[in-house]
């Protein structure tokens, strides 16, 4: 199974649109990491719509994110990729806690650029 964390300087980024590059990592069958690899989307801001069929193309079925706009989590989910926000910190620590089964959307949805929050 393949998990992908939008990712800068080594933790999650907070906002999925402004996110440096993502993070893949490969699991295998007991949930262990056995893999890890960088995807660098085009620059630019944005939802990032253009870097979801190759996430999917790649395998990625869970994705683990700090904040996203409705319209990326539509996306993601219509390519198969379950999203779970509100998360944050370490990227090995996020994965861990996913597969203890730690990990629970906060269903927070950021509205624009400016401000994100919960609606």
């Amino acid at each position: 199974m393949k998990i992908a964390l939008p990712s800068r300087d080594g933790v999650i980024d907070g906002h999925f649109g402004h996110c440096e590059a993502f993070t893949i990592f490969t699991l295998d069958e007991s949930k262990n990491i056995i893999e890890e690899e960088q995807l660098t989307p085009p620059s630019g801001c944005g939802c990032k719509s253009n870097i979801v069929p190759t996430l999917a193309e790649m395998g990625v079925k869970v994705l683990l994110a700090g904040n996203m706009g409705q319209g990326a989590v539509n996306l993601l989910q219509n390519n198969g990729i379950q999203v779970i926000r509100g998360c944050s910190g370490d990227l090995k620590k996020a994965v861990q806690q996913w597969a203890a089964g730690e990990a629970v959307d906060s269903a927070t949805v950021c509205d624009d650029h400016g401000s994100c929050g919960n609606h």
